[in-house]
C-alpha cells in the first residue's frame, strides 16, 4: 500500500504516518519562528540542563546483553524524525538483524544505536515524537532478545519546547520497540570494549557547558581514563564546520578535549593532569549529508593536497545527518580547517593548532550537490520551489497581488487621479514596454549593487545576496505582472463594465505573481551563497529519498572501523504485518523491497590511541560496576 492507504491504518499501526515538512510553506515558517523564539527564552532563562543536576546519572556500559564481549557494533544515525518513508526506510535498516551492503557483505545490527540530535521536525512535542520517531522506530524493531541500547542527544529541533518531550521519551527508561533507554539526562558516556568510550555532548542551542554536564563528566568520565584509552564524541552540530566561518564555534568542544579528554585536575595538586587518553574520532548530524575530515599528520608531504591516504593514525571529524530529513549540499563545504582557527578568541588552545582536510568522496558528492540546489528554480523539476510548496505559491501570489493594487492606484495617480480600472483600461502601449523595462531594471539593481559591493570589499564580485536583493526581484515581478494586466485589461471588450476587468486584473496578479514571485524568490536564494537563506536551497526541496547511517566496529585489536552507508531509494511501497506474541491489534509497517544499501566510502579505519614509548595497552581488567 502507498503512504496515502497507510495513513488510513492509524489505527492499527498506533500513529499516524507523517509527510516530509515543507520548510517554506509560510504555515510552517510561522509556526517555526515562533518556536524558535520561545527556545530562546527558555535558553536564557530556563536552561533543562541546569535543572537536570538533580537527576540521578552514572555511566552507562555497552553491550548490555554481554558485558564481557571483545567486540562491539554500534549505529549512529542522526536528523531522523521527518517524513515517516524515509525516516521507517533507515529504521527498517538499522534493525535488520544482518544488514546486505554491497561492497562488505553482511553486517549485525548495532548492539548500541546512538541518535546524534534532531530526533523530531519540526518542533518538538509528544506526539510529534510518537509519530515521526517513535511509531518507525517501534514498527522496524518491535523486540530484540539481544537488548540493543539506544542513546539520544538533543539537537536544536529538539530544544523548540525546552527539552520536555525529549526527557520525556529518552530519559525515563521506557523501550522503544526493541531498544532499551538507559540514559537519565541528554549528555551520556558509555564504557566500550577494548578501552574505547563513547560520549554524548548536549550543547543546548550552541551555547557553553553546563556546570552539572561539567561535573558529571569530571565524575563518571575523565578519574577513569587511562593512558592509551579512546574516546568516540557525538556532538549535535558540526561545529568545526562553523568555525570556518564562526572562529569560536569550536570552542567549547576544544575546551571539553583539554579538560576532560587529555587532562583531569587533580585536587591534591591544584594542577591538570595528563590523562593519556585521546579523542579519535567526532561524530555529528544536523546537516543533512555525509562529510569527513581527516586530520594531517605531521609527517604528511607538505603540500599533500585535499587526497590524503588512508593512515589509522588520523583522527576523524564525521557529518552523517541522513537519517531521514531533507538532503543538504556539500559542495561549499570548506577544504580544510585549522582548530581551534587562529581568530578563535579561546585563551588556552593548541599551538599550532590540528588542521583537518575534506577527504572524498561526500555525500552527495559536490558535482551532484550543485545539480540539486539548482531544481529549486528549474520549473521542469519536481523539486521546483511551488511546485514543492504549494502554500508558497499561494503566499507569493497574495504578496503580488497587493503589490499590484498598490501600484494600480500609484499608476491612476500619475494618470491625473482617474479610477485606478479606467487608468489601467486606458494605459497604452508605451505605459507597457515602461512597466517591462521598470521591471528589468529591478532584476538587474541587485546584480550592480552586489558586484559594486564585492570590488569595494576587495572581494570576488558575486550575484545578488542580502534581504535587498529579495525586495528588488519582488518589486520586478510586481512591474512585470502590472505590465501583463495592464496589457490583458487593454485586449478586455469595452462593453465589460469595471467590474469585470477588475476581475481580469485579480486574477492576472494573483497567477502570474504566483509564478514569478515564486520563480524570482528562488533564484535569490540560488544565488545566495552562505546563511540560513543559502540552506534554504536544499530545504526547500525536501529531497527525502538520500539517507543513510554510519556504522561501525570495534575489532577484539582496539581498531575501530568506519562503514559510511546510504540509502539511494526510499520506500514508497507498504504493507502491514502482525507480530509474535503482540495481540493481533497492533500490526507494524514494513518496507514491501528494502532500499538497497551501499558504502559511500572504502571503510575508514581508526586506530586505538598511542602511548609513546609504551606497547599498546590490553583490555581493560578494572571495568566499572
Amino acid at each position: 500500500m502507498d503512504f496515502q492507504e497507510l495513513r488510513k491504518q492509524a489505527a492499527a499501526i498506533l500513529f499516524t504516518p507523517r509527510e516530509p515538512v515543507r520548510w517554506l510553506a509560510p504555515k510552517e515558517l510561522a509556526r517555526t519562528a515562533v518556536k524558535v523564539g520561545l527556545a530562546a527564552v527558555f535558553a536564557n532563562y530556563s536552561d533543562k540542563r541546569e535543572i537536570q543536576g538533580a537527576l540521578e546519572a552514572g555511566l552507562l556500559r555497552a553491550p548490555l546483553a554481554d558485558p564481557g564481549a571483545e567486540e562491539i557494533w554500534i549505529d549512529f544515525v542522526a536528523d531522523l524524525g521527518d517524513g515517516f518513508e524515509a525516516t521507517c526506510s533507515v529504521a527498517s535498516a538499522l534493525a535488520a538483524d544482518r544488514l546486505a551492503v554491497a561492497g562488505p557483505g553482511s553486517c549485525p545490527r548495532g548492539s548500541l544505536l546512538v541518535l546524534g540530535g534532531d530526533q523530531v521536525y519540526p518542533v518538538a512535542s509528544a506526539s510529534a515524537y510518537e509519530d515521526r520517531m517513535k511509531g518507525p522506530y517501534r514498527a522496524a524493531l518491535p523486540s530484540a532478545p539481544d537488548q540493543p541500547l539506544m542513546v539520544a542527544l538533543p539537537g536544536n529541533h529538539d530544544w523548540y519546547d525546552g527539552l520536555t518531550a525529549f526527557l520525556r521519551m529518552f530519559a525515563q527508561g521506557t523501550p522503544i520497540g526493541g531498544w532499551e533507554t538507559r540514559q537519565t539526562r541528554s549528555y551520556f558516556a558509555v564504557e566500550l570494549p577494548q578501552r574505547w568510550w563513547l560520549v554524548g555532548l548536549d550543547s543546548q542551542l550552541g551555547s557553553y557547558f553546563d556546570d552539572p554536564q561539567r561535573r558529571y563528566f569530571e565524575t563518571f568520565l575523565s578519574p577513569r581514563l587511562q593512558p592509551g584509552d579512546s574516546v568516540i564524541v557525538c556532538t549535535a552540530a558540526p561545529t568545526w564546520v562553523q568555525s570556518d566561518e564562526k572562529p569560536d564555534a569550536f570552542n567549547s568542544l576544544h575546551w571539553f578535549d583539554r579538560n576532560i579528554i587529555r587532562t583531569r585536575f587533580d585536587r591534591a595538586t591544584g594542577q591538570p593532569v595528563d590523562t593519556g587518553a585521546s579523542i579519535r574520532l567526532w561524530l555529528t548530524g544536523d546537516k543533512h549529508h555525509y562529510a569527513r575530515y581527516a586530520e594531517r599528520l605531521p609527517d604528511d608531504p607538505a603540500g599533500a593536497g585535499d587526497e590524503l591516504p588512508p593512515d589509522p593514525r588520523r583522527r576523524q571529524m564525521v557529518t552523517c545527518g541522513l537519517g531521514g530529513a531533507f538532503l543538504a549540499s556539500t559542495h561549499r563545504l570548506p577544504k580544510e580547517l585549522a582548530l581551534p582557527p587562529a581568530a578563535s578568541r579561546m585563551r588556552r588552545k593548541d599551538d599550532p593548532p590540528p588542521t583537518f582536510a575534506l577527504a572524498r568522496p561526500t555525500y552527495p558528492d559536490a558535482e551532484e550537490s550543485r545539480s540539486l540546489t539548482r531544481a529549486i528554480a528549474e520549473p521542469w523539476s519536481r523539486y521546483w520551489l511551488p511546485r514543492r510548496n504549494p502554500g508558497f505559491a499561494v503566499l507569493a501570489g497574495a504578496v503580488q497581488l497587493l503589490l499590484v493594487l498598490m501600484a494600480g492606484g500609484a499608476f491612476a495617480l500619475a494618470e491625473g487621479g482617474h479610477n485606478p480600472v479606467d487608468a489601467v483600461r486606458g494605459a497604452g502601449g508605451d505605459d507597457v514596454l515602461g512597466l517591462l523595462c521598470t521591471s528589468a531594471a529591478f532584476f538587474l539593481l541587485p546584480f550592480v549593487l552586489g558586484w559594486g559591493n564585492g570590488m569595494l570589499r576587495g572581494r570576488r564580485p558575486g550575484p545578488p545576496s542580502g534581504p535587498t536583493g529579495a525586495v528588488l526581484f519582488q518589486l520586478a515581478a510586481t512591474a512585470a505582472t502590472l505590465a501583463v494586466a495592464v496589457a490583458a485589461a487593454r485586449s478586455a471588450p469595452l462593453a465589460w463594465s469595471r467590474f469585470w476587468v477588475l476581475l481580469v486584473l485579480v486574477v492576472v496578479a494573483v497567477a502570474l505573481g504566483a509564478l514569478l514571485g515564486s520563480q524570482l524568490f528562488a533564484l535569490w536564494v540560488l544565488w545566495t551563497d552562505r546563511g540560513l537563506v543559502a540552506d534554504w536551497q536544499m530545504s526547500g526541496q525536501s529531497i527525502d529519498d538520500r539517507t543513510g547511517f554510519v556504522r561501525m566496529r570495534i575489532a577484539p585489536d582496539g581498531t575501530l572501523t568506519l562503514y559510511p552507508l546510504a540509502l539511494d531509494g526510499t520506500c514508497r511501497d507498504w504493507e502491514l504485518r502482525e507480530v509474535p506474541d503482540i495481540p493481533a491489534a497492533w500490526q507494524r509497517p514494513v518496507p514491501s523491497t528494502p532500499p538497497a544499501v551501499r558504502l559511500v566510502e572504502e571503510p575508514v579505519v581508526i586506530a586505538r590511541t598511542r602511548v609513546p614509548g609504551a606497547q599498546r595497552p590490553g583490555p581493560r581488567t578494572d571495568r566499572t560496576p
